[in-house]
């Protein structure tokens, strides 16, 4: 089983790199863009085949290490 957990900040919290992304954007001609939010993107390879006992496993690994919950919300995707 394959779980993908996406990790980014919560509203309010500031992204200095999401604001160096968006000026950078706009210093190559992209300056129609705005708003941009950085994030984490995780690719978890689960010897799992229970699909809610992978999702609880995941769960606790972002409560415990993926995410800082502080300041981060996160998502995640099984795939069988």
């Amino acid at each position: 089983m394959k779980a993908r957990v996406h990790i980014t900040l919560k509203s309010g919290v500031l992204d200095p790199q999401g604001k160096a992304i968006a000026q950078a954007l706009g210093n190559l001609g992209f300056g129609d863009v705005h708003g941009v939010r950085q994030g984490k993107y995780i690719e978890l390879e689960l010897a799992d085949t229970d699909r809610e006992a992978a999702a609880e496993r995941v769960e606790s690994m972002c409560q415990k290490l993926l995410a800082n919950t502080v300041i981060e919300n996160y998502r995640i995707d099984l795939d069988d």
